[in-house]
């Protein structure tokens, strides 16, 4: 057997103004032919799927096309775009006789002119590997599910968990892809498309309205005819034509029952919208004042606003401005992504004691903050530790800059931005030292889980905010709850 495969990620935020370029994917390695049997093996969608297919008894000849990953961020350059359809065209027009493909992508990727990029990459595989080989999809579950998609493919899979598992969602794929080939299954699937987006702060699957959805597509799998149920709340911040949440029913060759399945759970999950829309997050003064007040830290401080993990562009002072203003004498720690801020620095020398505005350069959302400083620490940002997909990032120049009780981590890309603490061990600071840590995510506080002692949500703007109804949406399907009130999620 001959299987292409491939992955490729972005998550787009539409409400972050800066486009994503190629050197956002550069940063944390972007892998051809053998290499990305080399660097992924054992890690990821890509490894997961290699790996079941191995452990199948699958004998199996891999033609690997290419590996690329950048962090969530504004809409992919042009040229971005056309480089990854470029290599995929070109390795799958090389590959020779082919028998599957497995391609593992993010699902919620826009570039500029383009809402569907990768309805746009299917198309270009479809279009060289012909309508009847097998074609396995896997998916982030924020994924944008699309017409093209469901079209293009014969199974898709997603993540079963937030945070997410992206190895486990690769062994779904791989183990679809086996049981197609064998002849032992022949997917049909059925997708419900929902007139509905929500902010994030309900999104872990432990708990809460998404617990009880994702519960009921593991039970929905318990019927043998049942290949796979996948929930696809469209992450937040995505402004296409197409938008809105979805959910992918893949049977065993039973289209009725597919169907049927698909509107009991597009039923569920709208019946649960206003529970989704619960925020558990608080003002920034409020936040600031329980952690400081905390018997015990590391205190997460959850930026929801900038939630660089999210697409957001890490340029908040919000939370540095309120420790300042409240003078909070608890140690704090905080990224930063500001190329402008880290050329200053490092102009000024380690040692300096530095007077200049912070925050608030890129995204439009915040003002700048003036604070004075002494820089800590200069440093290149390539660090060898694993983030989702990719074993290492580089986040460019680096600086460790020291604000009153409050040391930031001030980057010149995205990284990890602090939302792993061994990127901070990586330049000299241990996080357990710091009674709170402000993390630019909504949701991925499992880095920090080993040594936090509670999670604290703050209410923040920003392009990642939880006030969704206060972003401007131009180009999403209306109309669409809680934009507009309907009774029904088929609009």
């Amino acid at each position: 057997m001959r299987i292409a495969i491939l992955q490729i990620g972005q998550e787009t935020n539409d409400f972050n103004p800066n486009s994503a370029t190629l050197a956002d994917f550069a940063g944390y390695g972007i892998y051809e032919g053998a290499e990305c049997l080399a660097k992924m093996r054992g890690t990821g969608q890509f490894g997961g799927c290699v790996d079941a297919v191995a452990a199948a008894g699958l004998a199996v000849e891999w033609i690997p096309i290419i590996v690329a990953w950048g962090m969530a961020g504004g809409r992919i350059t042009t040229d971005a775009r056309l480089f990854f359809e470029e290599k995929i065209v070109a390795g799958l027009r090389h590959a020779g006789k082919l028998d599957a493909l497995a391609i593992h992508l993010h699902g919620a990727c826009a570039a500029e002119g383009v809402d569907d990029v990768e309805g746009a990459q299917l198309a270009l595989c479809r279009a060289i590997v012909g309508p009847d080989l097998p074609v396995v999809l896997s998916l982030d579950h924020h994924a944008n599910i699309t017409r093209q998609m469901v079209a293009l493919s014969n199974a898709i899979v997603g993540h079963r968990h937030q945070p997410h598992d992206q190895y486990d969602t690769g062994r779904l794929a791989g183990q679809m892809l086996v049981r197609i080939l064998r002849g032992e299954v022949k997917p049909v699937m059925a997708w419900r498309k929902l007139r509905l987006i929500t902010h994030q702060e309900q999104y872990l699957t432990s708990r809460g309205p998404m617990k009880i959805w994702f519960d009921q597509a593991r039970a929905m799998e318990t019927d043998p005819r049942v290949l796979h149920v996948g929930n696809y709340p469209m992450q937040p911040w995505l402004d296409v034509a197409e938008g809105g949440w979805a959910t992918v029913v893949v049977t065993d060759g039973d289209r009725a029952l597919a169907e049927r399945l698909a509107d009991e759970s597009a039923d569920l999950a709208w019946s649960m919208r206003a529970e989704f829309m619960k925020m558990d997050s608080i003002p920034v003064d409020d936040a600031i004042r329980q952690a400081d007040a905390a018997t015990k830290g590391v205190v997460v401080l959850s930026d929801t606003g900038d939630t660089v993990f999210g697409g957001a562009a890490g340029d908040s002072n919000l939370v540095l401005e309120a420790i300042l203003r409240l003078g909070i004498q608890s140690r704090a720690l905080m990224p930063l992504i500001e190329p402008q801020t880290v050329a200053q620095l490092v102009a000024a020398g380690v040692g300096a004691q530095v007077t200049l505005p912070v925050g608030g350069s890129t995204s439009g959302f915040f003002q700048p903050l003036t604070v004075t400083g002494r820089v800590r620490k200069i440093a290149p940002g390539k660090v060898n530790v694993p983030v989702f997909q990719q074993p290492s990032f580089d986040q460019g120049q680096t600086v460790i800059f020291d604000v009153g009780p409050a040391t930031l981590m001030i980057s010149e890309r995205s990284g990890s931005a602090g939302n792993v603490p061994d990127a901070y061990r990586a330049f000299g600071i241990e996080p357990k030292d710091y009674k709170m840590a402000v993390l630019k995510t909504a949701s991925n506080f499992q880095f920090f889980a080993p040594i936090s002692s509670e999670v604290i949500r703050v209410n923040t703007r920003g392009p990642g905010q939880s006030d969704v109804r206060g972003l401007p949406w131009r180009r999403v399907p209306r109309p669409i709850y809680p934009l507009d009130e309907i009774a029904s999620w088929r609009g």
